[in-house]
């Protein structure tokens, strides 16, 4: 019977039930702990803000399966050698679909003319179609794709982009540079669904905002440290970036002194976007724990070189 140990002591309560259930659903027999001596550890179920960091006495450990989409906080984590696996939960895609959608068409349908209208303004402009207002899509994997067919089964133009080249049914993908140039240069809308690594950190900075349509609008639900905060908000007092709706933050809670706060065109909210659900993590994680002891292939698992 393996030893599943969960490294996630503020999370015991509210995941150990889906998980009994998750692993008795699979047919799978396991030793779930919170406490456990590393040489008898099977694998790890983890959050990267736990207080284990130091990997090394692990040597019996066949995986560390990760509770959060992001890897940035353990990936580069010196002790950690055992094969890493990243949360893909359909709960969590479910939440994402939802929020990038239903901020896409408020600004799609400029709902917050009427929603606040305090000056009770008769303007009967209509909006653009969906089909007329293209929209970027920067970061193609299992949250980006499902975003983008979303958005595209309601008939807006999706591009998406990512760093290396992908291959998504309905959805034209570019990538590299030249890729990102052409990508921000038709968009009315880009969000950003990319992993922090090296490479995309300040992604949209100065130089790409300017390449952008003015009054494009940017929609942020994936990592703080794509944007420069500077630059967009230059961008946003030039009138080139027409509003700013964000989820995530360098720092966070964001702080109360932070001019994204008072400013009129940038939504704030609170990292609430999507967030794993025991209800449906737990099978993900019930499945790899699977695999592994059937000598499967993990899902999910985290390339170490790319960083995602």
């Amino acid at each position: 019977m393996p030893t599943v140990l969960f490294a996630a002591p503020a999370l015991w309560d509210e995941y150990r039930p889906s998980l009994i259930a998750a692993f008795a659903r699979t047919g799978l027999a396991v030793d779930l702990v919170q406490e456990a001596a590393p040489e008898a550890v099977d694998y790890i179920i983890y959050a990267p803000s736990a207080p284990l960091q130091d990997f090394t006495p692990y040597r019996r450990c066949k995986a560390v399966l990760s509770l959060w989409a992001g890897v940035e906080r353990i990936v580069g984590n010196a002790t950690l050698t055992q094969p890493l696996c990243r949360m893909v939960d359909p709960g969590l895609t479910e939440g994402m679909v939802e929020w990038v959608v239903g901020h896409a068409l408020r600004h799609h349908l400029g709902m917050d003319r009427h929603i606040v209208n305090p000056e009770r303004v008769w303007d009967p402009t209509c909006p653009p179609l969906a089909r007329e207002r293209p929209v970027a899509m920067l970061g193609m994997g299992a949250l980006g794709t499902a975003c983008a067919q979303a958005l595209r089964a309601l008939n807006f133009p999706v591009t998406g982009w990512s760093r290396t080249a992908k291959a998504v049914e309905g959805i034209p993908c570019l990538h590299g540079e030249a890729g990102l140039a052409e990508a921000l240069a038709g968009a009315g809308i880009v969000v950003t669904l990319l992993p922090k690594t090296a490479e995309t950190e300040n992604l949209l900075d100065a130089a790409r905002f300017a390449q952008m349509k003015r009054g494009v609008v940017i929609l942020n639900p994936g990592r703080g440290a794509i944007i420069d905060d500077a630059a967009l908000l230059a961008a946003l007092e030039s009138g080139q970036v027409a509003h700013a709706t964000l989820d995530v933050f360098r720092v966070e809670p964001l702080p109360k002194d932070h001019p994204f706060w008072a400013h009129p065109r940038v939504t704030v909210t609170p990292h609430i976007a999507a967030d794993t659900r025991p209800s449906s993590s737990a099978f993900v994680i019930a499945e790899n724990i699977r695999r592994g002891e059937a000598g499967e292939p993990f899902v999910n698992l985290v390339d170490r070189l790319r960083g995602y």
